[in-house]
């Protein structure tokens, strides 16, 4: 049921993709708003109190949920499975930024390169070089296919149900939209949102950038990961940036051109410079990874299938 999950949403998610800020974003930045309202004193104390409220409670009732559905009809369970990984995981939620990007670039209209890529990061890139923007680019698709795709696959094979995608999901959710905020007057409120994540990515990141470093240059992948990733400034994304890095053989990092300035950065990978060829051999690093990941689901069924 869970390999058959995961392959009918994927298929679904490709051929509708899912409007993620209407059916998810809305909804759970009002369910944010309103614990804001309720719960935010400044403490962290109340923020662990508030993520644990919505989170947790959201991860149990999911599985509850799975349970009673699956005592009804497995049907019913497999079609609720199949909902809930259509709102949590998906490769089109941001995967049509780098599509568009590497067509501008192929198509060398790099403004329109820089203003899709400033849409997509949220940063202003007008002064960036070609070679900047695929750099970007891939460094964005590479987390971004771990956040949306990998992550929450992890999670839901390793608990029941649905439930795991619902954990890895809110997790992220107000990992963002908590514990990035710096305001004084939110204080420490989203300092556990923050830390929670983290807890929650160690391993799938890990499980990640094993896949990568499988499907692509293996020798390259494993030295870049080993000797570069504790110089980016955060450690889950330069796992994963140095592992794709490697994978690919391209250089990533790298100074690059932000709001009018200059923002210095290490340099990650081995190999050639970034370009829209390495683009497209990103798109065939993450499809690899992922259909290794479901071949190995599909041993695992087989071999408890034959253990009976």
């Amino acid at each position: 049921m869970t390999l058959l999950a995961l392959i009918v949403a994927l298929l679904i998610e490709q051929i509708r993709p899912l409007p993620v800020d209407r059916f998810v974003l809305a909804p759970l930045r009002r369910v944010s708003a309103s614990m804001i309202e309720r719960f935010n004193d400044g403490r962290h104390r109340n923020g662990r109190l508030s993520w644990g409220l919505v989170i947790v409670g959201a991860t149990l009732a999911s599985a509850v949920a799975f349970v009673l559905l699956s005592r009804l009809h497995p049907v019913l369970a497999l079609v609720f499975n199949i909902a809930v990984l259509y709102l949590t995981m998906g490769f089109r939620q941001e995967s049509h930024f780098f599509t568009d990007i590497h067509l501008a670039l192929r198509m060398g209209e790099l403004e329109r390169a820089r203003k899709l890529l400033g849409e997509w990061r949220g940063a202003g890139h007008d002064d960036s070089s070609s070679s900047e923007v695929a750099r970007l680019a891939i460094e964005q698709a590479l987390i971004g296919a771990h956040r949306n795709v990998f992550g929450v696959c992890f999670w839901f094979i390793l608990l029941p149900g649905p439930s795991g995608a619902v954990l890895y999901r809110l997790a992220r959710f107000f990992a963002e939209e908590w514990g990035k905020r710096r305001d004084p007057e939110f204080g420490s409120f989203g300092a556990f949102a923050r830390r929670g994540f983290e807890w929650l990515d160690w391993l799938p990141a890990r499980v990640t950038a094993i896949a990568f470093s499988i499907a692509g240059d293996f020798e390259d992948a494993i030295f870049c990961w080993r000797t570069q990733a504790l110089q980016w400034p955060d450690r889950i994304d330069g796992i994963l940036i140095a592992s794709g890095a490697g994978a690919l053989g391209v250089r990533l990092g790298m100074p690059v051109h932000e709001f009018g300035e200059i923002v210095d950065r290490p340099e990650i990978g081995t190999g050639d410079e970034a370009d829209a060829d390495f683009m497209q051999a990103t798109v065939g690093l993450v499809w690899r990874s992922l259909v290794l990941c479901l071949l190995l689901l599909v041993l695992l069924a087989i071999a408890g299938w034959v253990g009976r």
